[in-house]
């Protein structure tokens, strides 16, 4: 009978604590996931102001443009908490955010409580602009109208806006962004890390190799791979030149005869490749996201680091919360505002 009793007394013990820990899950799923559609809580940054030395002068603003999408609004966070922790000036830091039309509405106040005292702007971009410009590529991810805003920012940018910063969600800076703000272009039209011992001809189909018409785009120039992720970009020469036309007339050739597989990257390439200024590669140590396809994990590349970039399938947020990071996805997770973040990191 005394066994009978202790049996019991162990079996409604667990029956309890199995009561206890679906609860817990319960209450942990509605604390990490939130339903689609509704903005995530992010804690508020720290008011970043500038030291004894700085000017309040309007010529001395750095103008950074980065993309604004619900779906990596997590890294926008994280790269601007970035930007004004590393800058010695701060506030002459400004920021222009390209989103579409509908998100504005939701995202400014989610900006605004996270950052109180940021100096910034938000732009509708309409998505249909490019709608029947874009041609499938081999990640989804790039086919997003939002990923060939850069190639409008000339247009939908006020025109006092002359010089800007271009860069990516996926980014974390780690110095002073006056550095690469100060590069000098000498009459080039944008800056940018260059890469020239990379496989260019990887980077168009052999349509495009084998058209000599096609392959003369190049003539002349010696094209290296530079990512779009991270430019100078001289706004005011972009508008005077045409460029926006220029680039979009290659994606006209690729509607018809499939000359890339990789979204707004190549059209800029054919346009500008070996006609940029080069920047260190300090400033874009980039591809930490893994290929295009799979993700998987890369380490650094060796020599100094200002910028960090997670090019590629994989995002640090996503390895973090799925409890699956790459060593390198620890050196964003420090600049993470999501509120979820903390608990995460601890477990």
């Amino acid at each position: 009978m005394a066994y009978r009793s202790s049996t019991s007394s162990l079996l409604s013990l667990l029956g309890l604590l199995s009561i206890i820990l679906t609860s817990a899950a319960a209450i942990r799923l509605q604390i990490t996931q939130r339903p689609t559609g509704v903005a995530p809580s992010f804690r508020e940054a720290p008011a970043f102001r500038n030291g004894a030395k700085c000017s309040s002068h309007a010529n001395d603003t750095i103008h950074i443009v980065m993309p604004l999408d619900t779906n990596y609004i997590r890294g926008t966070m994280a790269a601007v908490l970035s930007i004004l922790q590393h800058s010695t000036c701060p506030e002459n830091v400004s920021f222009h955010f390209l989103s579409v039309h509908h998100l504005d509405s939701e995202i400014f106040p989610l900006i605004k409580s996270t950052f109180p005292f940021l100096r910034f702007k938000m732009y509708g971009f309409d998505p249909n602009r490019v709608r029947g410009k874009i041609s499938k590529s081999i990640r989804q991810a790039l086919d997003q109208p939002l990923n060939y805003a850069r190639i409008y920012m000339a247009d939908i940018l006020p025109a006092d806006v002359k010089r800007v910063i271009y860069l990516d969600s996926d980014i974390i800076v780690v110095d002073d962004v006056a550095k690469l703000w100060g590069v000098v272009l000498k009459g080039r039209v944008l800056a940018a890390p260059e890469y020239c011992h990379a496989n260019f001809t990887s980077y168009f189909t052999e349509a495009f190799w084998s058209d000599g018409e096609l392959a003369a785009a190049f003539e002349g120039r010696r094209p290296c791979y530079f990512n779009t992720g991270v430019m100078v970009v001289d706004v005011e020469r972009w508008r005077r030149g045409g460029y926006t036309r220029r680039v979009e007339e290659w994606m006209a050739v690729q509607k018809q005869k499939r000359i890339y597989q990789l979204g707004s990257l190549p059209p800029i390439l054919l346009v500008f490749a070996g006609n940029i200024k080069g920047v260190d590669h300090r400033w874009n140590q980039h591809g930490l996201g893994g290929d295009n396809l799979e993700g998987r994990c890369r380490g650094l590349h060796p020599g100094p680091i200002s910028l960090l970039h997670w090019s590629g399938k994989g995002k640090p947020w996503l390895r973090l919360d799925s409890r699956r990071p790459c060593t390198v996805d620890y050196l964003w997770a420090p600049y993470d505002l999501h509120r979820s973040s903390r608990v995460a990191l601890e477990e």
